[in-house]
Order: structure tokens, then sequence, then C-alpha cells
């Protein structure tokens, strides 16, 4: 008999909600979502990675205590952490960039399609975020409308607002990126 993958599950208590934590047995963090009461969280687990066993584990490789030091102030604290992110080539490549966006500043979806070098590719960068499994951890938030208006945001724009208005609190400087 073939024994199912399986995941560690964590959860933590956030300014914004109660946050799931997935990681990988190696320690790289494979899905950060927030706790919704139609479990959403668990469909995006499963479609990812079928019908992998989750064994709850508290902050086994640092990832809990490294959000609390962001949630905290300490902003490049999100660095620390790794993650495995499967997807298409091209959401790979937009996530890459996602992480590469300094905390404190945004960037347009324009501009992300621009430094990936796909500078039409701007529906399809808005997509790969959106579709982004590891959010705050892989910055999604920080990225907003040409005109500097804040779009979508699986947690709710409530949550992107609060997220970005606590970065820009916490960071000695704002880097503002043309849109």
């Amino acid at each position: 008999m073939v024994e199912r993958e399986s995941f560690l599950i964590d959860t933590m208590d956030t300014p914004l909600g109660k946050a799931i934590l997935i990681a990988d047995r190696a320690g790289a963090l494979r899905l950060y979502r927030w706790e919704d009461p139609e479990q959403t969280w668990r469909e995006d687990f499963h479609r990812r990675y079928g019908s992998a066993k989750l064994v709850s584990q508290r902050d086994r490789f640092g990832h809990v205590t490294a959000l609390e030091r962001y949630y905290n102030g300490a902003i490049t604290a999100l660095e620390t952490i790794p993650v495995a992110l499967a997807g298409t080539p091209f959401q790979e490549k937009v996530w890459q960039a996602l992480r590469a966006i300094a905390g404190g500043s945004t960037v347009s979806y324009g501009a992300l399609a621009k430094r990936i070098g796909t500078p039409n590719a701007v529906r399809a960068v808005g997509l790969a975020n959106g579709r982004n499994p590891v959010g705050v951890v892989v910055p999604c938030h920080r990225v907003i409308g040409s005109d500097g208006s804040l779009t979508g945001y699986g947690g709710g724009l409530a949550r992107k607002r609060w997220l970005l208005e606590h970065e820009a609190r916490h960071c000695a400087f704002r880097l503002e990126v043309s849109p």
C-alpha cells in the first residue's frame, strides 16, 4: 500500500483573523490562507495536493514565529520563510516577482507585467496574482491598480488596506513605483 503524502498544518491568530499555514515536510510553506466558515482553504489545498494527509504540528519550522514578527512590525521577517510554489511557469514567474517587491512599497499590475518581461500580459499577471497560494508571505497585497486604487485581494480589501498601512508604518521608507 502506498502511503499518502503528508503536510504539516498549523494555525495562528493575527490582527486580521485566524490564519491557516500548511508546510511540506522539508519546511517550505505551501499554503497561507485566512480561515473562513466555508473552508475554501481546504478546497484549494485538495485541488493542489489531492488526498494528501494534513498533520497538526505547532510551529515546527518557525513560520508562525516569523509571521508574528511581521505582524509586530518586523516586515522583512517574511523573507525568512521558505516557500514551495506549484503553478504554471508563468504563475511561478509572477510569484517570484511578488517576493521581490519591498515591504512598504506597491507596484501596479502593469509595472509587474513589465518587470517580468511580458508588458502586454497585465490580465494574466492579475490572474496569477489571484491564484497565489501563499498570500502575505508572497505579498500579492502589494499590487495595486494603475491609478493607485486597491483592487482585488482574496482576503478582502479591508485586509489588503490594513497590510499596506501596517507595512508603511513599519518601513523606514516607502518606495512608490510608477504605474
